[in-house]
């Protein structure tokens, strides 16, 4: 990563904007920038999530190969790695949306995840209008107040809040799919390239809420600064296994025993 100038400078540009960025201190009727804050329900018990000999193939190729994890308070953690379908994979696995082949995954018993998936067309093939889409997510004594509500942080207001869930863009669905999680108060967030399709304004609020939110996630992202301000633990997904340091994207980088072990495995460049 250290030779790459230009992602470098773009890091560091937007690192500039983020600090400047305070939500709250932004009139709601000029707000640009979709209000991103996630709160738990209640904090997570000492078992949060376990994972044993985890291995899965899909036609053929292996992708996830004797996993074992647990996780800990606190723990915000970026999975890394060529292979984008294997770190689906692995989400899909720990949120019962696939089999694995072989292992045994147990989430504890305080835990609530919330998933955003990398694929969401799925939720979103409905004549529903927004404020109806949120409604089917929401507590059943919720109405029109408490989806608009929701919606108008995501930059939904007036008329936009009546759209057809069916003829939104891929940002559009995003800010939608964050607020079902943000209002589900889910104290595990399992989060499947969160800044896909998203602007500058919406990554950044988005940014700035997963630095705040006080229990655990569990990302995969190609944003090199999201990765790097986030996560304080690096999981690396390889055709041998897994790498897991608890330590920042660039102390990875940097770690001579993670290098070494690279090496061992004949891996190519370092890659979110």
């Amino acid at each position: 990563f250290s030779s790459n100038a230009s992602k470098a400078r773009q890091a560091t540009s937007r690192k500039k904007l983020i600090d400047k960025l305070s939500v709250d201190e932004i009139p709601v009727s000029s707000r640009k920038f979709p209000y991103v804050d996630f709160k738990p329900e209640r904090p997570c018990g000492d078992v949060i999530l376990e994972v044993h000999g985890l291995s899965k193939t899909i036609d053929g190729t292996p992708l996830l190969k004797n996993i074992d994890l647990t996780l800990h308070n606190g723990d915000k953690i970026a999975f890394i790695g060529h292979n984008d379908l294997a770190k689906t994979t692995l989400f899909d696995l720990l949120m019962g949306e696939e089999q694995p082949d072989k292992g045994t995954l147990r989430w504890g018993i305080t835990i609530k995840p919330a998933y955003l998936p990398k694929e969401n067309s799925a939720y979103f093939d409905t004549k529903l209008n927004l404020v109806e889409w949120i409604l089917q997510y929401a507590p059943p004594d919720e109405g029109e107040q408490f989806a608009r509500g929701w919606l108008g942080r995501m930059l939904f207001s007036g008329d936009e809040a009546l759209k057809k869930a069916n003829v939104l863009s891929g940002g559009e669905k995003v800010r939608c799919m964050l607020a079902r999680i943000m209002f589900s108060g889910a104290n595990v967030l399992v989060l499947d390239e969160p800044t896909n399709h998203l602007d500058l304004e919406a990554i950044m609020a988005l940014n700035e809420g997963l630095v705040r939110f006080p229990e655990v996630v569990l990302f995969a992202s190609h944003d090199y600064e999201l990765v790097r301000t986030v996560a304080n633990r690096i999981v690396e997904i390889t055709p041998h296994g897994i790498i897991d340091r608890m330590m920042t994207l660039d102390e990875y980088a940097a770690d001579e025993r993670v290098q070494a072990q690279r090496r061992e495995w004949g891996l190519t460049p370092l890659a979110v």
